[in-house]
């Protein structure tokens, strides 16, 4: 029986693994390493928010309503519903002349247990900036004011918004239109389903710019390198590794176990899929992908330890198991 790629200890025994699919890419789309299928159908889910930026920046829209590279990281963002992601979300929104309820992203519990602890205390109800997707939506009604567009329907599969940004992917990671398959996102927008490599070629790009909206995608880059606090939050992996890495990477977490990095100089592309959706495996993956190119060195892996090996805690948040990888890149 083959290992698998990331295996899961208690205490010094194996109790579970996850399989794995890694696709590693340069600007030009050339598959350089692999593990698993790097052309596995994946739906990348909020790692491509960066793109779903693009139009954000290329309309004017972010330039007209004065957006910082903070409100700009914040488009690109699954963050932890902290305060200064919310306040900087009603910000935009009332710079754009609309209220908390434009958003249709939903509603959930945000990461930050204090915020939601303190919106029990005061009695209050659960409402759309909590969502780690609030800042994207924000984004795409900044850009429908922008272009005169109906703002309720922002989000239909057939906006104006969202054709742009189908357009954008399609162009940038260099898929027929046709390829891409389209589903509804946990947010409600459209989401897309693309071959991980294409994925991959999509942040090699973002890292290091070329072609049609290299200026655009050189812009969200440093926005996001600039203010990764944006990106995540308060111990969040996107936010630590771009600090760790101090602007020599770009990362962007995806739901059901995507992992996306962009190496800024060196213009490569990485996008891991766990098979099972597994979350807990992305970050070890995702150093032990970085780990196996030679990238980062001894002081950064120690701060970033609990990503590196992650600890499997029980109740009492005592460690109690570690979760590890187990795989080896092939060489294209």
């Amino acid at each position: 029986m083959t290992p698998k790629a990331i295996q899961v200890f208690r205490g010094e025994h194996l109790e579970s693994t996850h399989d794995l699919h890694v696709a590693v890419v340069n600007n030009e789309g050339k598959l350089l390493y692999s593990y698993g299928n790097p052309n596995r159908l994946t739906f990348p889910r909020s790692s491509m928010k960066p793109f779903q930026a693009v139009p954000l920046v290329e309309t004017g829209a972010a330039s007209r309503f004065h957006y910082s590279q903070a409100d700009l990281s914040l488009s690109c963002a699954s963050h932890s519903g902290e305060k200064i992601h919310r306040d900087t979300v009603l910000n935009i929104l009332n710079r754009i002349g609309l209220a908390e309820e434009a958003l249709q992203c939903g509603t959930h519990i945000p990461r930050d247990m204090e915020s939601y602890k303190q919106l029990i205390r005061e009695g209050k109800e659960l409402t759309p900036v909590f969502s780690n997707c609030s800042g994207k939506h924000s984004g795409m009604l900044t850009t429908a004011v922008h272009m005169n567009e109906d703002v309720s329907t922002y989000r239909e599969i057939y906006h104006p918004v969202q054709e742009r940004i189908l357009e954008v992917i399609q162009e940038i990671c260099e898929i027929p239109r046709e390829q891409i398959q389209l589903s509804v996102d946990g947010c409600g927008v459209p989401v897309h389903q693309l071959p991980l490599n294409r994925v991959a070629l999509g942040f090699a790009k973002l890292a290091n710019p070329v072609g049609k909206h290299a200026t655009a995608l050189e812009i969200i880059r440093n926005a996001m390198i600039q203010h990764p606090e944006m990106v995540g939050g308060t111990e969040r992996f996107d936010t630590d590794l771009m600090r760790g890495f101090n602007a020599r990477i770009v990362a962007k977490a995806g739901a059901e176990a995507v992992q996306c990095l962009g190496l800024v100089e060196e213009g490569i592309g990485i996008a891991i899929k766990v098979e099972d959706g597994g979350a807990r495996a992305t970050s070890v993956a995702a150093v032990g992908v970085l780990k196996q190119l030679r990238l980062g060195n001894e002081q950064i892996f120690e701060a970033l330890r609990d990503y590196v090996h992650a600890p499997v805690l029980n109740a009492r948040n005592d460690k109690i198991g570690v979760i590890k990888p187990n795989f080896v890149l092939n060489k294209a």
